[in-house]
């Protein structure tokens, strides 16, 4: 998942979190304000009822301490006035029949779901009763006693819920939604970055990274490009050296050929011209000259196989024929060598595309080579019916040769590219040396091998 998106998910995880929690707050605090408004009620109720006893105790011009307000004298619009929705208030000590003067509890919210009022009842328990004395001189003037309806006020507390968490979700929405964008914003160049990366994967080290405002992603874009630096540089240290490498392996194939042809090759004339001498003159000095000039001629034989192998090696270890013939003319030359020593199957084929008149040097001879390696390693480790050796000249921008041989013979383009010998691995190194790139993959129905060669090399 892409870090923008673990960001955002994570952000909207910490909101629903939030917005959970103000929820509980919510409900708790609109569950107390209950009890606020019942103490507020009885508090009213208490002052306003003072009021009168005190007014009915001069009305009557007495200090009489017994109750001045029997019911229903109280009950009235004002003191309906004064009691909170869904709060009772009853005066105490009750007269005969009296009832609790509550206040209108109609409208004051929509009936809420059971669970919801089950879960509240269980969690916050009852509302707690108010007691107010009318007067604190007179403890016979009476008290105010104020209760809650469970109904109404779970009501009233839905309701609170409902208006509050409207807003409390708009304003969740609208800061997950422009913290949402915030963090895409700043999280854009790690794009850049990510590709830059990539790039680098395929070998494009020095890629330039757009300027960035955010401090962590700009460092991290310097160290980007200061590892493009570096790995630009130890790749053109490790193709130089590389290139020497080859160049040293060249002087020592060189140098092993000359030697092979001046001492075994020498030898073995000298082998084969004796091994002629002894059979010529055999037959006229022993008496079992047959024997001795059938000896001879068997020495003659391997002498001539033993020759053919070194003259085979010879050819391998000294320059390709591209750098003396030219690359078009040593590849058909390759292509008829292998046609005449397998004259059944399988079938080659030799496609050449673009001008190879000009290609020469290092570039015609690595192609040549892995020209070579790719046909020796499918005629001998396949079961192919039909090889195809295509030469193609990419001009343009891209500037290329592309050498490519494919075969029928089935195999693992993935073992084969794990497991690959000295051979390939030759010619992969010569690749690179140049620049280019060697790959291994599955064709229709075998293996087909690949090499790139830059023509600027």
């Amino acid at each position: 998942m892409r870090l923008v998106l673990q960001l955002v998910a994570r952000l909207l995880v910490i909101v629903a979190l939030c917005l959970g929690a103000a929820t509980v707050w919510a409900t708790i605090d609109a569950y107390r304000s209950v009890d606020r408004a019942t103490a507020a009620s009885a508090e009213r109720v208490s002052q306003a009822l003072e009021a009168l006893y005190w007014r009915e105790l001069l009305l009557r011009s007495n200090r009489m301490r017994e109750q001045l307000l029997p019911a229903p004298e109280w009950r009235t619009i004002e003191t309906m006035g004064l009691i909170a929705p869904g709060i009772c208030v009853q005066f105490e000590p009750a007269g005969a029949f009296e009832k609790p003067l509550c206040g209108q509890s109609k409208g004051i919210g929509n009936a809420p779901p059971r669970w919801f009022a089950a879960g509240v009842q269980m969690v916050l328990g009852d509302h707690a009763t108010v007691d107010r004395p009318i007067s604190a001189r007179t403890a016979t003037a009476g008290t105010v006693r104020a209760t809650s309806d469970p109904d109404a006020a779970t009501a009233l507390a839905w309701q609170h819920i409902l208006d509050n968490i409207h807003v409390a979700l708009l304003m969740a929405l609208a800061i997950a939604l422009l913290a949402s964008l915030a963090i895409a914003h700043t999280l854009a160049p790690a794009h850049a970055i990510v590709s830059a990366l990539r790039r680098m994967a395929d070998g494009e080290y020095r890629t330039p990274l757009p300027r960035v405002r955010s401090m962590d992603l700009a460092m991290i874009g310097r160290a980007v490009g200061d590892l493009g630096d570096r790995l630009a540089q130890a790749e053109e240290e490790r193709t130089v050296l590389t290139r020497r490498l080859l160049e040293i392996r060249n002087d020592e194939r060189r140098t092993l050929a000359r030697e092979l042809h001046d001492e075994f090759g020498q030898n073995l004339t000298a082998i084969l011209a004796f091994a002629n001498t002894i059979e010529a003159s055999a037959g006229d000095k022993y008496a079992a000259g047959t024997e001795i000039a059938q000896d001879a001629r068997m020495i003659s034989q391997a002498t001539r196989r033993i020759m053919a192998c070194l003259r085979d090696t010879l050819n391998r270890l000294r320059h390709p024929p591209a750098e003396e013939l030219g690359l078009e003319a040593s590849l058909v030359n390759l292509v008829d060598s292998w046609r005449s020593r397998t004259a059944t199957q399988p079938l080659i084929q030799l496609d050449m595309q673009g001008d190879l008149a000009d290609i020469s040097g290092t570039v015609a001879a690595t192609a040549y080579r892995v020209a070579q390696e790719c046909l020796t390693n499918a005629l001998r480790h396949s079961d192919a019916r039909e090889i195809v050796l295509r030469i193609e000249r990419r001009t343009g921008a891209e500037n290329a040769l592309l050498v490519r041989v494919e075969d029928d013979g089935g195999g693992d383009a993935a073992k084969v590219a794990l497991s690959a010998g000295f051979g390939l691995t030759g010619v992969s190194e010569r690749v690179a040396a140049l620049g280019g790139s060697l790959s291994i993959a599955r064709a229709r129905r075998g293996l087909s091998v690949a090499a790139t060669i830059p023509l600027a090399a």
